[in-house]
């Protein structure tokens, strides 16, 4: 009867350990999550750029040849002036996203903070502040988005769309 009672495993114990082991597998998914954020920018950054640069090079293209190809000047900039709003829209939608992943990214940071709070200690992480956004490269790849595509338009506007009389 003795032996019985000493192979019985301490349910406080287990229940500690089952805790701490969740915990830790939570916070590899939570920098596993916040390492994937990190990456999309980059990634919604090249797409962009590519995107970008092939419709602003159509419109140039239209601009260069539509009388080549006998367009109508009116045909030729609805042409440039569709490209570049498929351009804006396509910066809009990319803003979105990096927004949208940066807000994630708060989520998943606080989270971070809760578990290692509990697990480690209070004040074991540092909390982030939104109040920082002009420290984080997200805020500079929106900007970027946003200054090319007010230039683009700009640039058309001066440029192309008074010369395609």
């Amino acid at each position: 009867m003795g032996e019985s009672e000493q192979t019985r495993p301490d349910t406080a114990t287990d229940a500690t350990t089952i805790r701490n082991e969740f915990a830790l597998e939570r916070y590899r998914y939570l920098l596993q999550q916040i390492q994937t954020v990190n990456e999309n920018a980059h990634r919604f950054l090249a797409i962009y750029q590519t995107l970008a640069t092939a419709l602003v090079t159509a419109a140039l293209a239209l601009f260069v040849g539509y009388r080549k190809w006998e367009l109508a000047a009116s045909t030729a900039r609805g042409g440039v002036i569709g490209l570049l709003t498929l351009a804006t829209v396509v910066a809009a939608f990319t803003g979105t996203l990096i927004v949208v992943g940066a807000l994630a990214w708060l989520d998943y940071r606080n989270e971070e903070c809760d578990i290692t709070d509990e697990i480690v200690g209070p004040g074991f992480r540092t909390r982030p502040r939104p109040g920082n956004f002009f420290r984080w490269y997200e805020t500079y790849v929106v900007l970027f988005i946003l200054v090319s595509v007010i230039t683009m338009w700009v640039l058309a506007a001066v440029f192309l769309l008074p010369a395609m009389r």
